[in-house]
């Protein structure tokens, strides 16, 4: 998985997990292993010392995020629904659904199996409809730091880690007690 996006009709972005990091038109790039980007740290974007906070490869790749998300709100939002859910982008394959006014998109290789994210895709909505009991979008807007959890323990490093249900739901749960 290279990232995943939760958007609304209107585009806001209610949540962005990058795996892999977006492409930036230089010499490398934040490709670089050495790149505080890489997806060895899972997406997370920790800057060591040192590293330039302002300017550089960071807001380019910031900038990037935000181009890569917008076209892909145009492309969901604009499919016909007499198409499939799948659309080949770039250098991969963005599979996404509907859910009321939100769009869940995975961007996957191109070779992947599209069905299987697919029903990832559902397996995600069904474990937060089960912890917020019947979610909405102001559930993932007011807690996401809580949708970010529940993500975390469902996909680790841009791979499906767990698909019980019940077991990633007490997990989650398990690590709020420690909070």
């Amino acid at each position: 998985i290279r990232f995943f996006l939760l958007q609304n009709r209107q585009g806001k972005t209610r949540l962005s997990k990058w795996y892999v990091p977006p492409p930036t038109g230089g010499a490398g790039g934040a490709s670089g292993s050495n790149s505080p980007l890489s997806p060895s740290n899972g997406g997370a974007q920790i800057l060591p010392a040192g590293y330039p906070a302002g300017g550089g490869v960071g807001n380019q790749a910031e900038a990037e995020k935000a181009r890569i998300e917008a076209e892909v709100h145009r492309l969901v939002t604009s499919r016909d629904k007499k198409y499939t859910n799948f659309i080949e982008y770039n250098n991969y394959k963005l599979i996404y659904r509907r859910y009321a006014g939100l769009f869940f998109t995975i961007a996957v290789d191109v070779q992947d199996n599209e069905l299987s994210y697919l029903e990832s895709i559902h397996l995600f909505v069904e474990l937060l409809d089960s912890y917020f009991a019947n979610v909405c979008e102001l559930d993932i807007v007011f807690n996401f730091n809580k949708v970010y959890m529940i993500l975390d323990e469902y996909m680790l490093a841009g791979e499906i880690e767990e698909t019980s249900k019940r077991e990633i739901l007490d997990r989650v749960k398990f690590l709020e007690k420690l909070d």
